[in-house]
């Protein structure tokens, strides 16, 4: 019996003898550290360098780790408990050290135990790799959402890759983004578990064939291994500390002797390398044929072992394959795992000899989907004869599920053949397609939004008629942020302010926020939050004159646009909009300005040609003013390179003013909106998202709203929007379009900006043009406050004390109770 803390059987348990509990004193942590520096890092003290203290530091803290992970486990084997299974193809998890340190209370007793040894405990933080396993929001909410597991102590696993090099590393390079491979592994991954058996066999390609009895058989033509890696996830206090199991590739012959010993040495890799490229880099570009086999081939592999490892856990400890809905509930973060409907009724049905209905209903009982987006392109789509190449047996339940749902439609009174194309899985229009997100719906019990308008926007657009056709499984839970990492760990400052008013059950309960309101009214208490807020730009500003070589001053107004780059989040609409300010400053320079910095940072899709131009943008714009001498430095534009969790913790506390100008109707949720809010940011945005909910929460007067609603986007559109004549009726927009188009901003290149103009000029899907003017006024309205420090920080303080529903606790215990149905601690 091997002691993986995800496969202990509780009987087992009883026999084994418990550890002592691990002092926690500095002399006894020092020892410790010193102990793994001699014996698992192999360096004496005298000559050891930070990184050595940085991985002794991880090991002996880790230590302290597991046995509250294997208790964790025990219980759970115990109580015969539910478990939560989320499947995502990213967990943005960030540096773990500090985070781990803060929720087991123990970040003092490690920073005496190491001051005693001579070493600085920031210091050594600072060294830490940021795990490269995500691109945005998507990953860090799955991230929020495993520490929020733990602290509730519900039993949960998180499942996904453990990408070699994940997510690009962004280099900005004459103003261009430039792709390198991300490092984050170089030096190994101290927190990690190999788990040699927890490995299993992922198929594609082949053939099915039927046996006597009509049973089918997949038999592919070519196996993978997954192999499970490991990592701890640590709840608030250390409550409970549950699984991140990530999975990476390996060939299950590693070489071909025969070709090696022949000489074909490439050849003899050729399989290895085959194999392994599935686990190498987060989202591979899918604009041509072999990328997008990739990314299908990287889905499935994540998925199918996920499967086979709950199952093989289920029926490890329950037996009965009949029972698994009652024990697991696995949640599909996005349209990414929607596989996992044909891959669970395939095991079902072909492993396990369920007959259809009853493998369907399981299915359906097991399985929950989040949508994050109303973007066509990003619920994913795969033509059918990739599809059936790859896995041409989950093509035919992929079919199988289709002519139930058709039969189910043919019922409604409703029901035409436009109907019937709309709910379908395939997609007939020009080449066919498999609809993942489809497929996700109609595989699941229960189909969640992440915001209120967006729920609601899915029920009236996307999934409209799978709607009507199984009304009830849409719902909402609208999106959190921890507030362990988002307050406390990254602002310690303001989180010592708020516990010395409101006590420390601050600490755990976001909710208890709130008691400190009265607190904007006054003023020392005021002066003592812009002092933290000063404090925390400081920090930002430092790190900008390091990366960057630019002084930006810390008394200016710090305006943030920190996201992916995409034209629906209208990082297009902030730098136009700062062109027309930085015009007019110039035009008016006797006109009280409020100083700003205009901080922008995030990463484009390789291939997304439109966004990389925005960055070269954004790039130029800053070359041309923060050297323009006659703007006295009122104006300042900085383009952060290589956007992470760790820079966004730098970032985030030190915000005047959070940018969440999307497209209205496009964003789903957001999840930054909530974490600069909550560190004391207003909000400039428009009615999108979880924006909508905020506004509710904060109040008009502590938010600035402005532009068309999301019903009056789709209007427009209707009507027939007609951008030139917007423009042309803009003339601080005209004046933009023109200095872009005659090279103002791109002298040795004065067609280098016509692809924007001219989509503006074109159709201008993302109705840059058409909120410009209320953009730009409400920004004035900002300027109007920024004037009035005790007035601008009071509503500062609002925004931070109204958050507390915005706590990724409140959105994991409404998933646990009407999902999920597991209790929460």
């Amino acid at each position: 019996m091997h002691l993986d803390t995800a496969d202990q059987k509780s009987e087992d348990m009883k026999i084994m003898p418990r550890p002592a509990p691990r002092a926690n004193d500095a002399e006894s942590i020092g020892n410790e550290i010193l102990d793994k520096l001699s014996y698992s890092i192999g360096k004496d003290p005298v000559v050891a360098k930070d990184h050595d203290w940085l991985a002794a530091t991880i090991l002996a803290l880790r230590d302290r780790i597991i046995d509250r992970w294997m208790e964790s486990t025990r219980a759970a084997y115990k109580a015969d408990a539910k478990r939560v299974y989320y499947l995502s193809l990213e967990f943005l998890i960030g540096r773990l050290l500090r985070d781990a340190l803060s929720n087991l209370e123990l970040s003092g007793a490690f920073q005496a135990a190491l001051a005693k040894l001579g070493v600085k405990l920031d210091l050594v933080e600072e060294l830490e790799a940021d795990a490269a396993l995500g691109n945005g929001g998507l990953g860090r909410l799955a991230a929020c959402f495993m520490e929020s597991m733990a602290s509730l102590d519900i039993p949960a696993y998180g499942y996904g890759i453990r990408y070699d090099h994940g997510l690009f590393r962004q280099k900005i390079v004459d103003g261009w983004q430039m792709e390198l491979p991300e490092d984050w592994l170089e030096n190994g991954n101290p927190w990690e578990f190999q788990r040699r058996e927890a490995a299993y066999e992922v198929g594609f390609g082949g053939t099915v064939t039927n046996d006597t009895s009509g049973r089918r058989h997949w038999q592919p033509a070519e196996k993978i291994l997954a192999m499970g890696c490991d990592t701890p996830m640590v709840g608030w206090r250390g409550r409970r500390v549950n699984t991140l199991r990530l999975w990476t590739a390996r060939a299950i012959d590693p070489i071909r002797l025969d070709a090696f010993n022949s000489g074909d040495y490439a050849g003899a890799l050729g399989d290895s390398n085959r194999a392994e490229i599935i686990t190498r880099v987060l989202y591979p570009s899918d604009s041509t044929p072999a990328g997008q086999e990739l990314r299908l081939r990287q889905e499935f592999f994540f998925t199918s072992a996920s499967l086979q490892d709950i199952i093989r856990r289920h029926m490890q400890h329950f037996k009965d394959i009949r029972l698994l809905a009652g024990k697991v509930a696995v949640q599909l973060n996005d349209t990414h795992p929607a596989i996992a409907v044909a891959e669970l009724m395939r095991l079902l049905m072909d492993n396990h000899g369920l007959d259809w209905d009853e493998a369907w209903d399981i299915t359906r009982a097991v399985t929950a989907y989040t949508n994050h987006t109303l973007l066509p392109e990003a619920l994913e789509s795969w033509p059918v004869h990739l599809f059936e190449h790859l896995l041409p047996r989950h093509m035919q339940i992929v079919y199988g599920i289709n002519a139930k749902l058709i039969v189910d439609a043919q019922k409604l009174p409703q029901c035409s053949a436009e109907f019937l194309a709309s709910v379908s899985l395939i997609d007939e229009h020009g080449a066919r397609r498999v609809r993942m997100g489809q497929l996700a719906f109609a595989g699941s019990h229960s189909i969640n939004g992440v915001s209120a308008l967006h729920t609601s926007l899915m029920k009236e657009s996307v999934f409209k008629n799978l709607d009507a056709l199984y009304p009830g499984r849409i719902n909402n839970k609208t999106n959190g942020v921890t507030p362990r990492r988002w307050l406390l760990g990254v602002n310690p400052g303001l989180m010592h302010l708020l516990r010395e008013c409101i006590g420390d059950k601050v600490l755990d309960d976001a909710n208890a926020l709130i008691e400190a309101k009265p607190m904007a009214m006054d003023a020392g208490f005021r002066d003592r939050f812009a002092t933290v807020k000063h404090g925390n730009k400081v920090a930002l500003a430092n790190l900008i004159a390091q990366r960057m070589g630019l002084h930006v001053d810390p008394a200016a107004m710090f305006d943030v646009h920190v996201k992916r780059i995409h034209e629906y989040k209208r990082q297009l609409l902030n730098i136009l909009e700062t062109i027309a300010l930085y015009q007019t400053i110039r035009a008016h320079p006797e006109r009280s300005w409020a100083p700003r910095v205009k901080i922008f940072a995030g990463k484009a899709a390789a291939s997304y040609h439109q966004a990389k131009l925005i960055i070269k943008l954004v790039n130029d714009v800053a070359g041309v003013v923060n050297n323009d001498p006659d703007i006295r430095g009122l104006l300042k534009v900085v383009f952060i390179p290589n956007y992470n969790v760790s820079l966004a913790e730098v970032i985030v506390p030190a915000a005047d003013l959070s940018e969440q100008i999307s497209t209205a109707g496009m964003e789903a949720s957001g999840t930054g909106n909530m974490k600069f809010a909550l560190n004391g940011a207003l909000t400039i945005g428009t009615l999108d998202g979880a924006n909508v909910e905020i506004l509710e929460h904060v109040g008009a007067e502590n938010i600035a709203i402005f532009g068309m609603t999301a019903a009056e986007v789709e209007q427009r559109r209707r009507d027939g929007y007609d951008p030139r004549a917007v423009i042309a009726a803009t003339p601080d927009l005209q004046g933009v379009l023109d200095a872009l188009a005659s090279g103002v901003f791109s002298r040795n290149d004065p067609a280098r900006y016509q692809p924007i103009v001219g989509s503006l000029l074109g159709s201008d899907w993302f109705m840059v043009a058409a909120d410009f003017a209320a953009y730009a006024a409400a920004q004035r309205d900002v300027d109007a406050i920024w004037h009035k420090k005790a007035d601008w920080t009071a509503r500062t303080i609002h925004n931070t004390v109204s958050m507390g529903w915005f706590s990724s606790d409140r959105t994991i215990r409404d998933y646990a109770r009407e999902i999920w149905n597991v209790p929460t601690g």
